[in-house]
């Protein structure tokens, strides 16, 4: 009869039969999962040592959050690693706007009356009334000064991910159990695939996601990294010896909002300069940057950026999740909003069937911010389908995308300032050809068929303007210009919808098919 084997899914134990699969625990265990995005399996090691831990998972009665230990070797510190598994059953004692504490318990510390400044997500033991046996262990929500009656080194440790969980504690809330994180760089056995058939070992650990709290401080620079992720998942382009990035939007400008240090789990976009647009989550800590803004911190699943390797996809979820009404109908959009208590003010065309085409405010963070969002809705028939060739032109569609908006929205805006016989020349409101390359790419060698999309490139003086025609033509491409100054980007599905149109109008555009991310 076969046995039964333990492992983890994302910190939940689960129990499965010998010989189980990878499959098996995701389906087990209902683990957020997409095909074809990596997973990591943190191997089982009888070497692993205790006294080497640097991070503790402490488990509360409202939820959990890690602790990562200072590398300066203190007495505070000696005395966590020795004494951890006696905090457990402790209740939370106080709650201020600065701090919360669990305890008391007896301690040998050598408390010091004077006043200490502490930054914010800090562990420190303290003594209370300057009696050792009146210890607590507090942890600090916010940058202040207080005379706690902590020790000479002060803070030990500091909270890495589960920050949010502080702001919900109450006075009925304990600590249930507190458990040494063995690190993969400990073990020095994992494995990061895409494999569903891999057999499981008992005692292994598998990581399928990474949950990313997006900062309250960066609204524009969260909708920058809603975009990166559209498929749901973070490309890792590069690997370094203090972050990954994503790549997908580099040469884009994200507003700079945020300027506070890159600790370990920090998610922060590089804003000026060379490289700019890419997105990082840092592996280790450093100093604030007036060149990055720091736009949320990862709460859940730094083992999987710790394991990333170059060409590798990471599942992420973001809490809160993307507000975006665009290319939805109002009925739709009420629907999305209601688990929020966000109200939907209709302008424009206020039918439910109608398309949603403009949102304010922008931002996910200023909509729930204010409660509230005006939505603008245009009727179906100037709303038109585009499919793009990613493969055929990529260089010239970073431009089309970028000039018409759908870098970052998935409806985008194409004024139309011309039409003659079986021509539609359209113009973007961004005038992206400044700074984009349009070299010839995907041109058309016989002839270009009716409702295909073509933009002028670089060999000709009317470079960026973007044309269609609703005749097959074997002279000219679509925006009236020889083929060798035509690059063919993709084509329009409903081309019949163009004869709703006048010069002067504009054409709303929404690309079907399209999977998100970047190759």
């Amino acid at each position: 009869m076969d046995g039964e084997i333990t492992v983890e899914v994302n910190g939940i134990e689960i129990k499965l039969p010998e010989r189980a699969t990878l499959g098996d625990a995701i389906r087990v265990s209902d683990a957020p999962y997409k095909e074809g995005i990596s997973i990591g399996i943190l191997k089982r090691s009888e070497i692993e040592q205790e006294e080497n831990v640097v991070e503790y998972r402490i488990i509360t009665t409202s939820g959990e959050f890690v602790i990562e230990l200072f590398e300066k070797h203190s007495s505070s510190k000696k005395q966590w690693a020795d004494k951890f598994r006696e905090y457990r059953d402790m209740p939370l004692r106080w709650i201020s706007r600065d701090a919360v504490a669990f305890g008391p318990f007896a301690s040998e510390m050598v408390p010091r009356r004077e006043t200490g400044t502490y930054r914010e997500y800090e562990l420190l033991f303290a003594a209370g009334g300057g009696d050792p046996h009146n210890t607590h262990l507090i942890i600090t929500k916010d940058r202040h000064s207080a005379e706690y009656g902590a020790p000479l080194e002060g803070s030990f440790g500091r909270v890495v991910s589960g920050k949010s969980l502080l702001d919900n504690l109450e006075k009925k809330d304990r600590i249930i159990e507190i458990k040494p994180v063995i690190s993969w760089k400990q073990t020095g056995e994992h494995l990061l695939t895409t494999d569903l058939t891999v057999p499981l070992e008992d005692g292994e650990k598998v990581f399928t996601f990474l949950d990313v709290a997006m900062s309250a401080e960066s609204p524009r620079g969260a909708e920058h990294f809603f975009a990166v992720i559209r498929s749901g998942s973070f490309k890792v382009d590069m690997v370094s010896s203090s972050f990954i990035s994503d790549h997908a939007l580099i040469g884009e400008l994200p507003v700079y909002e945020n300027y506070e240090p890159r600790t370990r789990g920090s998610v922060f976009l590089r804003t000026v300069g060379y490289g700019s647009g890419k997105a990082f989550i840092s592996t280790d800590d450093r100093t604030a940057s007036i060149l990055h803004s720091v736009i949320g911190h990862v709460e859940q699943g730094m083992e999987l950026v710790n394991m990333a390797e170059v060409g590798h996809r990471l599942l992420i979820n973001t809490t809160p999740p993307q507000i975006m009404l665009h290319g939805k109908s109002f009925r739709e959009a009420e629907e999305e909003l209601a688990p929020y208590g966000v109200k939907l003010i209709r302008e424009g065309d206020v039918a439910d069937e109608a398309v949603i085409v403009a949102q304010e405010p922008d931002t996910t963070i200023e909509i729930l911010r204010a409660g509230t969002v005006r939505a603008t809705g245009v009727d179906g028939s100037k709303m038109v389908s585009i499919e793009l060739y990613d493969n055929a032109a990529p260089i010239t569609l970073d431009f089309f995308r970028h000039a018409i908006g759908l870098q970052f929205r998935p409806v985008g805006i194409m004024p139309l300032i011309m039409m003659y016989e079986n021509t539609y020349i359209f113009k973007a409101e961004k005038p992206a050809e400044r700074y984009k390359e349009i070299l010839p790419e995907n041109t058309p060698k016989e002839k270009v068929a009716s409702g295909e999309i073509g933009v002028t490139n670089q060999a000709a003086k009317r470079m960026g303007m973007v044309g269609v025609k609703t005749k097959d033509d074997d002279l000219f491409g679509p925006t009236g210009e020889k083929f060798i100054s035509t690059n063919i980007i993709g084509r329009i599905l409903d081309i019949e919808k163009l004869r709703n149109f006048k010069e002067g109008d504009k054409i709303y555009v929404i690309e079907r098919n399209r999977e998100g991310g970047h190759e």
